[in-house]
């Protein structure tokens, strides 16, 4: 089982949730052992010999790389499923999330037919600066042949690049082909998804990650929302698998008050670390609601659970991942990374939120993918009952396996019917879509904003039978079906024109979740 993702994977979903960057406390600790001192002082080991004797003496040819990474992963899997050994050539790629950026030239991207379809284009980034737009077919990057192309990290590694060199791309729009050379530059990859004011007095934040740039931008999301008048918040960590523990103690900061704990950290050989508010915070009164589900991982339940310890907030949808544990990296001689686990963290009340893993690493990655065959309550209740905590206003809490939401908002099963998988074989939602973007887009954009477009867009009927009879199946959908095809085909428009935080913002018109915890805060 590959550790570095945790995936759970649910065909007719709108985009496929990856936990990936699950290091809290990645940068907890500035001071990163010297490599070479940390190990000078270790003594030869038996596996070393081992290895050494067989790279001098096998019968036969063996790759000695290959050997290398499995004698880790052999030992890192006799420890937790978070420890993690990363190849130097991955590195940068999985720190990328954390950095909050890489270097590029400013596009979404998607292979349709063999060919690099442009579905979007980073607003002031290379890309556009060059002239690049939506629907722009790609034919040539440097000396490489994009047509035909079958593998999107080829793609990527051919336009990624360090700052301020150049890349020349061939592409198809308008009907001619036209050369343009990019100097690539720092992408942003937003920790922000959306904010928006729901009505006069409640606004809504999404956040995906938590990098170096997630505090920042989360407080000037929540400053621009109370400038409008904002006393509830629905804060929206659904599928963020987490990233950096401080970004989330920051923005505790800002929702709790005086110096009240935020979230403890402690290890056999890493003493106890208390994190405490220290400042005051700009919406330290206001109502809070955080959604929550099974991809809510490390640093989004530390921000639930000292929100839900401190009777902060009410937490609304499904039991989270369950990851308390805390890792530490440390840089390799030849460029790759250990990153491990060096102590748990705890909520203010003293939780653990780990799941247990004594099992072993398959029945844990699987362990989320079981909940979906249990009903909604069961499943969310299913904690370690003999670790009970009270909060000061009395409300009881559990630990050993995630944050339980005090309102449960069950699986919706309805999402796993099989007739919706047509829909999303080889993409084919996906590519109805943007040929019908391209077809309309001129409509689409006299909407003139998302807001606009959400509340007076709607796939009229013709269209939508189109896109049933596309996948040539005998499949029959019902009202409430067809009511889920039209919102998803309606979000990757939106997604296409206006970016993320459109599609949030349809995406959320029918989720049961952002429904119920707008209806609690009336």
């Amino acid at each position: 089982m590959n550790k570095q993702k945790i995936q759970v994977f649910v065909p007719i979903l709108f985009s496929v949730a990856v936990i990936m960057g699950m290091f809290i406390g990645y940068k907890l600790h500035s001071n990163m052992p010297n490599t070479k001192s940390f190990f000078g002082a270790i003594a030869t080991q038996p596996q070393n010999e081992i290895l050494h004797i067989i790279q001098q003496r096998y019968v036969d040819s063996v790759d000695n790389a290959k050997l290398s990474k499995a004698s880790i992963d052999a030992i890192l899997n006799e420890l937790d499923p978070h420890s993690m050994y990363i190849p130097s050539q991955q590195l940068n790629e999985i720190n990328e999330d954390l950095d909050g950026s890489f270097q590029g030239i400013g596009i979404e991207f998607n292979i349709l037919k063999d060919t690099v379809h442009v579905l979007h284009v980073v607003e002031g980034g290379p890309s556009e600066k060059a002239g690049i737009k939506t629907g722009d077919k790609i034919l040539q990057v440097d000396k490489y042949n994009a047509v035909g192309i079958k593998n999107t990290e080829d793609f990527k590694k051919w336009v990624k690049g360090p700052k301020g060199t150049t890349v020349e791309i061939q592409i198809m729009t308008g009907g001619k082909k036209i050369s343009k050379k990019i100097k690539r530059d720092f992408i942003p990859l937003p920790s922000l998804d959306a904010f928006y004011m729901i009505d006069k007095n409640k606004g809504y934040i999404k956040l995906n990650r938590f990098s170096n740039n997630t505090y920042k931008e989360f407080f000037d999301a929540l400053e621009n929302l109370t400038q409008k008048g904002m006393n509830q918040l629905i804060l929206d960590l659904r599928d963020n698998g987490g990233g950096i523990l401080e970004e989330a103690i920051d923005i505790i900061d800002e929702l709790v008050g005086g110096d009240q704990m935020i979230v403890y950290t402690n290890g056999l050989k890493n003493p106890k670390k208390e994190y405490k508010a220290k400042r005051k915070g700009i919406f330290e009164e206001g109502t809070i609601i955080v959604l929550l589900n099974e991809n809510s991982a490390s640093a989004s339940e530390v921000i639930a659970g000292a929100l839900q310890d401190l009777d902060r907030a009410t937490i609304v949808g499904r039991r989270s991942f369950g990851k308390g544990l805390v890792q530490e990296q440390f840089s390799l001689s030849d460029g790759s990374a250990l990153r491990l686990t060096t102590a748990r963290y705890y909520t203010p009340l003293g939780r653990s939120i780990q799941k247990p893993y004594d099992r072993g690493i398959e029945a844990y990655a699987s362990e989320v993918m079981n909940r979906f065959h249990l009903s909604g309550n069961a499943d969310s209740s299913k904690n370690n009952s003999l670790e009970v905590y009270t909060t000061s206003k009395g409300k009881k809490l559990y630990g050993g396996g995630g944050i339980t939401p005090d309102i449960v908002i069950p699986f919706n099963r309805f999402l796993l019917d099989t007739n919706l998988n047509v829909l999303y074989k080889n993409n084919l939602l996906g590519f109805f879509a943007y040929n019908y973007y391209m077809n309309h887009r001129e409509e689409i954009k006299s909407f003139g904003n998302a807001e606009t477009f959400n509340a007076q867009f709607n796939l009229d009927a013709n269209t939508l039978s189109l896109l049933i009879k596309s996948a040539k199946s005998t499949a029959q959908f019902n009202d409430v079906q067809r009511q889920f095809i039209k919102q998803r085909f309606k979000a990757l428009l939106g997604r296409m024109e206006w970016g993320q935080s459109a599609s949030t913002l349809v995406l959320n018109t029918l989720d049961e979740t952002y429904l119920k915890a707008v209806q609690s805060l009336n």
